[in-house]
C-alpha cells in the first residue's frame, strides 16, 4: 500500500465522519421540530370582530391550522352546522377552542347557565371540536371577590364540565382581567376548587401577567390541570385601564420563558394566539396575525 492510497483512505474516512456528524445534527434538528410540534399553535377569530369567514381565510392563508371561534357563531349556524364545518374544512382549520361565554354564579340562574354551555358543547362536537372556554364577567366593581364567590364559580364550572364531558367536550376555565380570577391568588382559589376530572385550565399568559403573576411559573404550578393557553402580550398604555394587550414580543410577557416551561412539563395541546382587537388603529387583524406568526416562527423558531 502506498502512502497516497493510505492518505486517500484516511481522507475518505474523515469525510464519512463529517458526513455522519452532519446527519446526526440534522436528526437532532428534526427531532427538535417534532418535539416542538407537540404544541399546536392556533389563532382566535375575535380580532376580526365577528367577520369569521374573513378570519378563516386570512388565518388559513398564513398557514395556521387551528382557530378559536366564539359564541356569536352559535345562533346563525346552530341549525346549519354543516355550512360552518365545511368552511373550516375548506380552509384546512380545526376548531381548536370555542368561547362559550359567561358562567353565572347566581343560584337562580344555575340551570339556564349549565344548559347554555351544554348546548354550546353539542355545537362544538358537531363542528369537530373538543373544547370550550368558560369565563365570568361578574367581578364586583367596588371590592375584590370573596373566596366563596370564587369557589362558587368553580362549583358551577364543575357541573358544566361534567355534562359536557358526556359529549366528549372538555370545559376549560379562562383566567381574565376584570373578572373572577384576575389575580394569581384568585386564580389559585378557583383552580384548587375545580374538579380536574371535569374542568381544566386555559392559561392566558397576558391576563396572568397583567394580574400580577408570572405565566412561566403558572405553567409549572398548574402542570397537572393546564389544558391550553392563550398567547398574547401586555404593556403599559395611556388607556382607562393603564395597559393594553399587544402582539407577542411587544410587551412585558417573557414568552420564551413560557415556552421553556411548556417544554419542561412536556405540554401537548393548543396554544391559541388571541387579541381582543387590533392594538393600534393603523393595523388590521391580518397585520397583527402576521406579526404574531413572525414572532412564533422566526423569534421562537417554532413551526405552525
Amino acid at each position: 500500500m502506498n502512502i497516497n492510497t493510505l492518505t486517500g483512505r484516511r481522507d475518505f474516512i474523515k469525510m464519512l465522519s463529517i458526513g455522519g456528524a452532519s446527519l446526526a445534527s440534522a436528526d437532532l434538528w428534526a427531532n427538535s421540530l417534532i418535539k416542538k410540534g407537540n404544541i399546536k399553535i392556533g389563532y382566535s377569530a375575535i380580532t376580526w370582530g365577528g367577520k369569521d369567514e374573513q378570519a378563516m381565510t386570512d388565518l388559513s392563508g398564513l398557514g395556521f391550522k387551528g382557530i378559536q371561534l366564539r359564541a356569536n357563531t352559535f345562533a346563525p349556524y346552530r341549525n346549519k352546522v354543516s355550512e360552518l364545518k365545511d368552511a373550516l374544512i375548506k380552509n384546512n382549520l380545526t376548531l381548536a377552542m370555542f368561547s362559550s361565554g359567561n358562567v353565572e354564579i347566581d343560584p337562580a340562574k344555575f340551570e339556564s347557565t349549565v344548559d347554555t354551555h351544554v348546548a354550546h358543547a353539542s355545537f362544538v362536537k358537531a363542528l369537530g371540536g373538543s373544547a370550550l372556554q368558560l369565563t365570568n364577567s361578574l367581578r364586583p366593581k367596588d371590592r375584590a371577590p370573596s373566596v366563596e364567590e370564587l369557589k362558587k364559580l368553580a362549583q358551577v364550572m364543575n357541573e358544566i364540565g361534567k355534562q359536557t364531558a358526556d359529549q366528549g367536550v372538555q370545559a376549560v376555565y379562562h383566567n381574565h382581567m376584570n373578572q373572577l380570577g384576575e389575580t394569581p391568588e384568585e386564580v389559585d382559589v378557583i383552580v384548587q376548587a375545580m374538579d380536574p376530572r371535569y374542568i381544566k385550565l386555559l392559561l392566558d399568559i397576558a391576563h396572568y401577567k397583567q394580574g400580577g403573576g408570572e405565566p412561566q411559573e403558572a405553567v409549572l404550578k398548574y402542570k397537572n390541570i393546564i389544558h391550553s393557553l392563550h398567547l398574547k402580550d401586555t404593556k403599559p398604555a395611556e388607556t382607562k385601564s393603564g395597559y393594553k394587550f399587544v402582539e407577542l414580543g411587544q410587551g412585558r410577557v417573557d414568552v420564551p420563558a413560557v415556552f421553556a416551561s411548556l417544554d419542561k412539563i412536556k405540554f401537548k395541546g393548543w396554544a391559541v394566539i388571541e387579541l381582543d382587537g387590533v392594538p393600534d388603529p393603523e393595523k388590521s387583524p391580518l397585520i397583527c396575525a402576521e406579526i404574531n406568526k413572525k414572532y412564533i416562527t422566526e423569534t421562537l423558531k417554532y413551526p405552525l
